[in-house]
């Protein structure tokens, strides 16, 4: 059963959604253009694939149909025009992916979140690494490379996310408490994880078109303030962008990334809540065709 939406109603969320992206994506687009890169801005980009273009496009998502004149959607990949209205396309529905998902955000929300890792990640990424083997090496490390193997060292890490674990240096991988791998993310993954946060923007788009816009923008706008935190963490001197460093080498700092981790986990725990939802009704009211 869908709810309809008129064509008014509809071309307004298409421009208050229009600006609200604007400031993400235009910045991004520019960047490009000069040939410039930014280590918060431009990972949203390039390590989640969901381009400028798609972010920018509103779509109501499933359970909407828009009314009006909707000639326009048939050319929208994942939706149908029929009978004068514009719908989801459930043959546009990744039904196989949608269960995964959903199981992984489920799994995840049962679990308590956990707040050693001190955001230590970027640290063990760059761990007893020469200096041309840095992943962000267009960017000043602000510690020697000495007080970034303390800061390793210091007690044991407690990464529980596959996407982070892998880009650890050689030396660190040992370190951690376990050792995280695709197949076990679904045994591992807990709502504390910064990582875990921004990636429920990547559910979001991965779900199309079944989570709409609008919800996607949420997850987005999330994981974009994260991955600020998860930068001013790293041992990289990035003041030149306006990102003051959290010092988790001090205990004062090491506390706060952690009032950062729970209120990011409280957010984080809503918008899982809202993309199982959307995904759980489409499962139980959609067939594959």
């Amino acid at each position: 059963m869908s709810t309809a939406l008129e064509e008014a109603a509809w071309r307004e969320r298409q421009r208050d959604h229009a600006e609200r992206v604007r400031p993400w994506v235009e910045p991004r687009l520019e960047r490009r253009r000069h040939g410039r890169r930014h280590p918060v801005d431009d990972f949203l980009f390039d390590y989640y694939t969901f381009r400028p273009g798609q972010l920018a496009t509103w779509h109501p998502g499933v359970g909407v149909a828009l009314t009006g004149e909707v000639s326009e959607w048939e050319f929208v990949r994942g939706y149908a025009v029929g009978d004068g209205r514009a719908h989801v396309d459930p043959k546009a529905i990744p039904f196989d992916s949608l269960r995964a998902f959903a199981e992984l955000l489920r799994l995840t929300s049962q679990r308590e979140p956990q707040h050693g890792c001190f955001g230590r990640h970027e640290w063990a990424m760059v761990y007893r690494l020469p200096q041309d083997e840095i992943r962000h090496a267009a960017w000043p490390l602000r510690v020697a490379a000495q007080e970034i193997a303390d800061v390793v060292e210091s007690s044991p890490l407690r990464c529980t996310h596959f996407d982070a674990f892998r880009f650890y240096s050689p030396g660190a991988r040992p370190l951690n408490v376990v050792t995280p791998t695709r197949a076990t993310q679904p045994d591992l993954e807990q709502p504390g994880c910064l990582h875990a946060t921004m990636d429920l923007y990547k559910w979001a788009f991965r779900s199309y078109p079944v989570v709409g816009a609008d919800l996607t923008a949420d997850c987005f706008e999330l994981a974009r303030e994260v991955r600020n935190v998860d930068m001013r963490v790293a041992p990289y001197d990035l003041t030149p962008l306006g990102l003051a460093p959290i010092h988790i080498e001090t205990a004062e700092g090491r506390a706060e990334f952690v009032r950062h981790q729970k209120a990011f986990a409280l957010r984080g725990a809503d918008l899982r809540q809202r993309l199982l939802g959307v995904i759980d009704a489409a499962l139980a009211s959609l067939t594959p065709v």
